[in-house]
């Protein structure tokens, strides 16, 4: 603020911001009115003082600073504030929470301010930190702010960021939290003591300033001091009351997620004061400066091709982990996908990210072990216009489902890799074991699971991955397999690969990734016994390939399916789903299916121990083939 003259504008606007929160909420009939009223002073001042600074004509103008509502049930304010800038109209605002409205509940991309998908608390930070990371790698001159909640702060993965943008020295970062000393339920667990945010904040190395939350001038002192701070974030911690501007509810329990009734309103209105429906504030535009990469977008990813891609010229029998060929495709990948980005969590030299780190350490991010703030953070990257191929254990990755579930709602471009999947791991034992990823990542809206078997196919499936759309999830393995594809292979998502078949077959085994191996092994048992089934390497477990599996349910008697991974959610269930519920017609009835798969306790052994163990393994297989002669 520049003058007395524009802050009497600024607290005039924030009474104008108060008015739409609560005309909003009622006309809604619900909504969280309280938890808007108390950030209302901290969002108009950042807006109007001239702090924050965007083209609202062009919110996809890469120099404009960006707002993430971690808080993301105080979207009466989020709207409100647009609407204070004259982005969004009163009318529109009463339609806050209904069904053609993109004012959701809590923000959405379909309003067109939203940066990222919010209201599940603890993640806004996370995706900050990626949105300052991207500016940082694309030297792009804009800040990222973020509000939070005091509720929220008791969320691990809020402290996981925290940690990790002191590491990275992001000042780029300022972080503003609302301690309004009420949760839903009551008090929060340190209240108005924002000295125990404040020493614990600080203490991972930001720079912190505690503030009268509903002082304009002194908030308007805080931006303009953190906005000069240089080698660490910024945290203002602001102490607030909950439905500040309304006595019947301001600093009360119990008015959580709970609207006004319209006589309240008329109450509370007439406790607000004057209000200049007609004002409206000026947001300040950024600098017209020459941004490198300017161009870069979401959708360069999807205009990628797979040939693009000079692939390592495997032979047939080599031994090659897929773990490894992950790494290696990734390192050819870039730069001729310009906008790759890869994110380890501190296991890079087992879910071999390392050889891409070798080769392009600029464009690798090690996140450590903190599962949950590295999903955050892709979907921070890829809202910005980076391809994230993010990697850690499979296992681990299902600690940050949340995350990944919530980034569905952003519309994200981001590959996941988990390796080290199903008991073929050995001797670690079942806590490092991924068991549970395939149904984790099948059930994402429009996700596509990825399982290859040899290096050949991998390379193939993370270029297709690159430039694919969505969620992609790429399962890979732990030990050397053999190369069974030659380098002309082609593989594309939602396809499959017969391997053995003839007239003359009995059954057909489906398999995917370490088991594709188990069903060869057992195709070539039984037919030195004169028996004969199909085998099909169903690398594609989403979108699956239903044409093949019709074929081959059409000229068999039965399938089999066999996979290193729980029956609930994984490729049997997969397959069944396809045929049973998606397929069936008049001229087609499916044949018996069999499911092997992992249903006992996994424990420590070698692979090969434990392949038997579960009955997963080429004499599972040729045991149940008999058993339906």
């Amino acid at each position: 603020m520049q003058s007395i003259s524009d802050y009497k504008k600024i607290v005039s606007l924030a009474r104008l911001v108060r008015y739409f929160i609560l005309r909003a909420t009622t006309a809604a009939g619900s909504g969280h009115p309280s938890s808007s009223l108390s950030a209302t002073d901290l969002l108009t001042a950042l807006f109007f003082g001239g702090f924050f600074r965007a083209d609202l004509e062009h919110p996809e103008y890469p120099g404009n600073d960006r707002l993430i509502f971690s808080k993301g049930h105080a979207s009466p304010l989020f709207y409100s504030i647009y609407a204070a800038a004259g982005r969004v109209s009163e009318a529109e605002l009463l339609k806050l929470r209904t069904f053609h409205s993109p004012l959701e509940g809590h923000p959405t991309p379909r309003f067109p301010y939203t940066e990222a998908a919010t209201g599940s608390l603890g993640q806004g930070l996370s995706v900050g930190l990626g949105m300052a990371l991207a500016a940082r790698l694309q030297q792009w001159p804009y800040r990222t702010f973020v509000l939070l909640g005091d509720s929220e702060m008791s969320e691990g993965a809020g402290w996981e960021a925290i940690q990790l943008a002191a590491h990275y020295r992001l000042d780029n970062l300022i972080g503003i939290i609302d301690v309004n000393r009420l949760g839903q339920r009551g008090e929060t667990m340190y209240g108005h003591r924002l000295n125990e945010y404040q020493r614990r904040i600080a203490a991972f190395g930001w720079r912190t300033m505690v503030v009268d939350g509903h002082n304009l001038k002194a908030i308007a002192g805080a931006y303009q001091r953190a906005l000069t701070v240089r080698g660490r974030p910024v945290m203002i911690i602001a102490k607030t009351k909950k439905g500040r501007g309304v006595r019947m509810i301001e600093n009360k329990n119990g008015w959580h997620g709970k609207a006004l009734t319209p006589d309240e309103l008329t109450v509370a209105l007439k406790q607000l004061g004057k209000v200049d429906a007609d004002l409206r504030g000026e947001v300040a535009l950024p600098a017209k400066v020459k941004i490198p990469n300017a161009k870069l977008v979401p959708s360069q990813a999807k205009e990628f091709k797979t040939n693009h891609l000079e692939f390592t010229a495997y032979k047939i029998g080599d031994k090659i982990a897929t773990r490894r060929a992950y790494g290696t495709a990734l390192a050819a990948l870039y730069p001729k996908l310009s906008n790759l980005v890869v994110l380890d969590a501190e296991v890079s030299n087992s879910t071999m990210a390392e050889i891409f780190k070798a080769a392009h350490p600029e464009r690798f991010l090690e996140m450590f072990i903190a599962e949950q703030n590295m999903a955050g953070v892709a979907v921070g990257l890829s809202r910005r216009g980076f391809t994230p191929f993010v990697s850690s254990f499979a296992a681990f990755l299902t600690r940050a489902f949340d995350q990944i579930r919530l980034s569905q709602y952003s519309d994200c471009h981001i590959v996941f890799c988990g390796s080290h999947a199903g008991v073929a791991i050995g001797e670690d034992g079942p806590s490092q074991m991924g068991l549970e990823d395939i149904a984790m990542f099948r059930t994402l809206r429009g996700s596509s699971v990825l399982y290859p078997s040899d290096a050949v196919a991998t390379e193939r499936l993370v270029a297709a991955a690159a430039g694919a759309s969505g969620l992609v999830y790429l399962r890979t393995t732990r030990q050397a397999t053999p190369v069974i594809y030659q380098p002309t292979e082609k593989f594309a998502i939602g396809g499959s690969k017969i391997l053995r078949q003839s007239r003359k077959d009995i059954a057909t085994v489906i398999a995917a990734g370490i088991t594709v191996f188990e069903a060869l092994t057992a195709y070539e048992i039984l037919k030195r016994e004169g028996i004969l089934i199909r085998v099909i390497d169903l690398y594609s477990i989403k979108p699956i390939d239903l044409a093949t599996l019709r074929q081959a349910a059409s000229d068999t008697k039965a399938l089999i399916t066999v996979e290193d991974h729980y029956p609930e959610g994984g490729l049997g269930e997969a397959v069944q789903s396809a045929l049973n519920e998606r397929a069936p017609t008049k001229n087609f009835s499916c044949p018996p299916i069999r499911s092997l798969a992992v249903r006992q306790i996994p424990r420590s052994g070698k692979p090969a121990e434990l392949l038997a163990y579960e009955e997963i393994n080429a004499a599972a297989v040729v045991k149940t083939v008999k058993s339906l002669l």
